[in-house]
């Protein structure tokens, strides 16, 4: 489900753990090497460095815009639960704390726990590492993920295992249980009585034991100075893939599965079959180091030329029996990168890195997330270096549309459906979600939204969107993990951005989306960047929640402001789902109730697509009938009104006043009581 790349910090696990792009720790060189080795010691250095230590933005490149500093945003007095904040159009109801079991309890780099938890990563020398470093490593063990939710019950994962909230009160929420489970990165789905877990690094155990695995060994001579990387030794007891709890008794969920995979699982999608009731599948997204073949049969890391079986540039899809989960299996791997016309494995590759330039683009060898839409049999890959169309009309066997790519995109890392199928709105985690891609001269255009008219199974670039606040240096910003809230009439996602907050944007016109509203704290540290922030900011049924990496679980209500009504508030709470998986998409329907009628009416006021004489009796029809409690004259006084309506429709300025008039119309022809 979405989230972090491979942060590989190329220390054997670490590399695992962080799962994107850092620098592999090495040994010291002479303090001023001979001039032929400058260029070798200026490279290592660079990689040796903390990844976490602040960095002031580089100029602006030419042609590139930045942030706002004059944002409100922009200068939040730092702090962990004390930090400063800013909202507009969205009310802070509740910031519950991780549970204890969920807290390193350490905030000092030389505390034991530190090393204690570093030491059950599998990381087996910290001698080089600096020790901020070592103390955020060992933070990341204990980070919230995503999140899931079923009726009354959120699911929030974690790298540690996962949280059970109890969300019927959502101003009250309150802890059902913990499920005490490491081996990141923790996110979630859930289907009926069944809760599925993303694990991907290598101190996950098959009985979700927390000790991990014994220290690997020290390097052998001269490998460390050859910067090689190792692969952890092989462990029988080690899982890497998703797990498959049974949830009937909400507080004592149960393993009843456990799929291992060759790759773990970073993220995975549940995917519903509309000709299959017997069965749900898994498409499961690996994005970490292939285990040896001593640990798991089968599995090779080897490129395409030399390993046509190679467990790179594909996914596994895993079929799971709704009545006997236990005997869930991968049922088949597919290519999405093949080249069509050569037959090649690595058929695509990425457009941009934001690099310090003259990197070659890196194939891409895998999705980081994959959301379906089954509804109109199509799906969205977000695939490190392009955004994927998939047909999965066939769930087991999903064939490749449409491919794109960016120059300004580093890593895309999610995506979105409009609700009409019509959009896509994909997400660059430019850094990984580790470093401070909003600050004031960095673009606009990185780490940023890309929003894609779909037509004919093709994509075609619209515009980007970024969370427009100047952030400080020491807090992480990139797009990341959002869903849409059902306001008819128009599309608009919630989305989460780290400690960029959340930001809500409204994309119905996908050449010019903008922020309709927004929550955001400061930084956790004004000295050092600690990852912290929204992981997700998802929409359930009337409220926002947030997984907040290093704080908790937060809670947010919209409030009305001038570019969101109350109307058009309410009508999105009139729509209820049962379940929500955000990367299992569901097609949105509105009941025909005059709530939902007035929200169109607002909207075709805002947009000036009726006289205001026509909106004023429209306003006064809609109140008459409300305060009649549906009286049959009321109702055909707005019924009488729908064939004006349609008429006006039919020469509406925009496509999108144009829908609205024609929703308006059917709803007052027909209203629910």
């Amino acid at each position: 489900m979405n989230r972090m790349p491979n942060f590989a910090f190329r220390v054997a696990v670490a590399a695992i753990l962080l799962c994107s792009v850092v620098s592999r720790l090495r040994a010291q060189t002479p303090a001023t090497p001979p001039p032929a080795q400058q260029a070798d010691k200026e490279k290592e250095d660079d990689e040796d460095k903390n990844p976490f230590a602040p960095e002031p933005a580089p100029t602006l490149p030419p042609g590139m815009a930045g942030s706002d500093a004059n944002d409100p945003r922009a200068k939040l007095t730092p702090g962990l639960y004390d930090a400063g904040e800013a909202s507009m159009g969205i009310k802070h109801l509740l910031l519950l704390k991780k549970p204890d079991a969920f807290q390193l309890g350490a905030s000092d780099p030389d505390d034991p726990k530190v090393q204690k938890t570093i030491g059950q990563l599998g990381i087996r020398n910290t001698s080089k590492m600096p020790k901020p470093l070592q103390l955020v490593i060992a933070q990341l063990a204990f980070s919230n993920s995503d999140l899931a939710f079923q009726g009354n019950h959120l699911f929030q994962g974690n790298f540690y295992g996962v949280n059970i909230y109890d969300i019927a009160n959502p101003a009250n929420t309150a802890l059902l249980t913990s499920l005490v489970c490491p081996g990141g990165q923790g996110d979630v789905s859930v289907y009926k009585n069944l809760l599925f877990m993303s694990v991907e690094m290598p101190n996950g155990r098959l009985d979700c034991g927390v000790e991990g695995f014994p220290p690997e060994p020290p390097s052998p001579a001269g490998e460390e100075k050859e910067k090689k990387r190792r692969i952890p030794a092989a462990q029988k007891e080690r899982f890497r893939g998703v797990r498959i709890f049974d949830i009937s008794d909400i507080k004592n969920p149960k393993q009843v599965a456990a799929v291992q995979t060759c790759r773990g699982s970073h993220t995975h999608t549940l995917v519903g079959d509309p000709n299959d009731k017997d069965n749900v599948y898994i498409y499961v997204s690996g994005t970490s180091f292939v285990r040896q073949p001593e640990e798991l049969a089968g599995c090779s890391g080897e490129k395409p030329d030399k390993d046509p079986n190679t467990a790179l540039f594909r996914i596994e899809v895993i079929k799971v029996p709704a009545a006997a989960p236990q005997d869930a299996a991968v049922v088949s791997s597919p290519r999405l990168f093949i080249d069509p016309r050569t037959g090649a494995l690595n058929g695509l590759n990425n457009g941009g890195t934001h690099g310090k330039g003259g990197e070659k683009a890196s194939d891409t060898n895998q999705c980081h997330d994959i959301t379906v839409y089954s509804a109109i049999g199509l799906a969205a890959g977000a695939c490190s270096g392009n955004g994927i169309v998939l047909d999965i009309k066939d769930p087991v066997h999903p064939k490749r549309l449409d491919a794109v790519n960016d120059p300004n995109y580093s890593y895309w890392h999610s995506a979105s459906f409009s609700n009409d199928g019509s959009k896509v709105v994909f997400t660059d985690e430019w850094g990984g979600g580790l470093g401070a891609r909003c600050r004031q001269n960095d673009p606009i255009k990185w780490g940023a939204d890309a929003i894609f008219r779909l037509q004919d199974d093709k994509l075609t670039f619209a515009s980007y969107y970024k969370m427009p606040a100047a952030e400080p240096d020491t807090a992480n910003c990139v797009a990341h993990n959002g869903s849409l809230i059902p306001v008819p009439g128009r599309d608009i996602e919630v989305q989460a951005w780290y400690q960029g907050g959340i930001s809500i944007v409204d994309f119905t016109d996908p050449a010019q989306p903008f922020e309709i509203a927004y929550f955001d704290r400061g930084p956790i540290d004004p000295q050092v960047l600690v990852l912290g922030g929204e992981w997700s900011g998802y929409w359930y049924n009337g409220y926002i929640y947030g997984s907040e990496i290093a704080r908790g679980l937060d809670v947010f209500e919209l409030t009305p402001t001038k570019f969101l009504t109350q109307n058009e508030i309410d009508a999105a709470k009139a729509v209820h789902v049962s379940e929500l998986n955000v990367q299992n998409q569901q097609k949105i329907e509105w009941p025909a109730q005059l709530v939902v009628a007035k929200a169109y009416v607002d909207q075709l006021s805002r947009s000036q697509a009726l006289p205001a004489d026509r909106i004023a009796a429209l306003r006064k029809a809609i109140q008459n009938a409300e305060s009649s409690h549906m009286s049959p004259s009321m109702l055909a006084k707005l019924q009488r009104m729908e064939p004006s309506l349609e008429k006006s429709a039919a020469t509406a300025k925009s496509p999108a006043d144009s829908a609205r008039l024609h929703s308006l119309a059917a709803i007052l022809k027909h209203p629910s009581t």
